[in-house]
């Protein structure tokens, strides 16, 4: 009997080895062919002057990042499954690892950044910008040296990429480095995101009425609420998995999870407003664009009631009929420029 069952036993334990490698390798591949696709989507709907801007940049960054991510995780995972007794070398294991637990600090300051709209490092003064960033900055450095500890501890506790693996379980269960930093987490994303969108209402306040401008806060108000939301969830599950469930598997799994969610997340508010940036620059004239054209026909201006032989200027996507006798036609132009101009200064993702 024990002969017959001695194959299964023996398959069983297999798949049960392989388990978390599948699951490590089938999250990865799935985000980072995601990402991929959102990387292309995000250069082809991007413009010259968003491609300058930092949070591009950041965004550029973290995707390439979180890629390498995934190459790394494919690559331990593949060769733990096809060949579990001659696993991936310690460099490379200690590569995912860095990969892994340092980019959410990268991540979150992509959401930082978008303070510095609301505070332009050139016109704020220098007390201003240290009461609202020394916060931030001393919380991320301390979320750095915390994971730094921890995560010098684990890989010079172990020689090989096997012995290692079999300790995971007792770095995970309760580690308290790793349960500071999703405090920490959760304390930097809370601030940077309430400070932004108090901020974002204060200074909003008075052109909320004004054209598309209020629907495009409340996007924005709704994008930063969902990139808090989501990561927050996230971390508040790490932290009661690792202080109830002794495997790592589920845990990893989330934490893994989380980044690339956090990434998606930041990268949708930049997508988002570079395809209206896009779609805007094709479909609109130049803002400073103005055209004069002569009107020949005589009689009264239909639109305006200006009289025959007036010129039309065409400024920021509207017209007015200079040396007519309609009134405010002007000052409804200008009120458009002004309404353009505040839509434009209000480029926050």
């Amino acid at each position: 009997m024990s002969s017959a069952t001695s194959p299964d036993v023996i398959i069983e334990a297999f798949v049960a080895g392989i388990h978390p490698y599948f699951d490590y390798v089938l999250t990865a591949t799935a985000f980072s062919a995601c990402l991929f696709t959102l990387l292309i989507v995000l250069f082809a709907f991007s413009t010259k002057e968003s491609r300058r801007r930092l949070v591009f940049q950041l965004n550029v960054l973290a995707i390439c990042v979180a890629m390498t991510l995934g190459i790394l995780l494919s690559v331990g995972g593949g060769k733990a499954m096809m060949d579990p007794f001659n696993q991936v070398s310690k460099s490379v294991y200690i590569a995912a690892l860095v990969f892994g637990i340092f980019p959410p600090v990268l991540y979150d300051s992509i959401l930082l950044s978008r303070l510095f709209a609301l505070y332009p490092i050139s016109t704020t003064p220098a007390s201003t910008l240290l009461k609202i960033f020394a916060f931030p900055f001393c919380i991320k450095c301390a979320r750095v040296i915390v994971v730094a500890v921890g995560f010098h501890q684990y890989v010079s506790s172990e020689l090989t990429t096997a012995s290692l693996e079999e300790a995971a379980p007792s770095a995970w269960y309760r580690n308290s480095k790793m349960i500071a930093e999703w405090g920490m987490q959760i304390a930097d994303n809370l601030y940077s995101v309430t400070i932004f969108l108090y901020n974002l209402r204060i200074r909003t306040s008075s052109v909320t009425r004004v054209g598309g401008v209020a629907e495009r806060i409340r996007q924005i108000f709704f994008i930063s609420a969902a990139n808090f939301v989501f990561p927050l969830i996230f971390n508040i599950a790490q932290i009661i998995l690792i202080t109830t469930d002794r495997s790592p598997t589920i845990g990893a799994l989330l934490f893994m999870i989380n980044n690339y969610t956090t990434v998606v997340g930041v990268l949708c508010a930049t997508l988002w407003f570079s395809g209206s940036e896009w779609v805007r620059t094709r479909n609109e004239p130049a803002f400073d664009q103005v055209v004069h054209s002569p009107k020949p026909n005589s009689g009264m201006d239909r639109i305006t009631g200006g009289s025959s032989g007036s010129e039309v200027v065409v400024l920021c996507g509207g017209s007015v009929t200079l040396g007519s006798t309609g009134s405010g036609s002007a000052s409804e132009l200008a009120g458009g420029c002004n309404a353009l101009e505040k839509e434009n200064k209000y480029v926050l993702v």
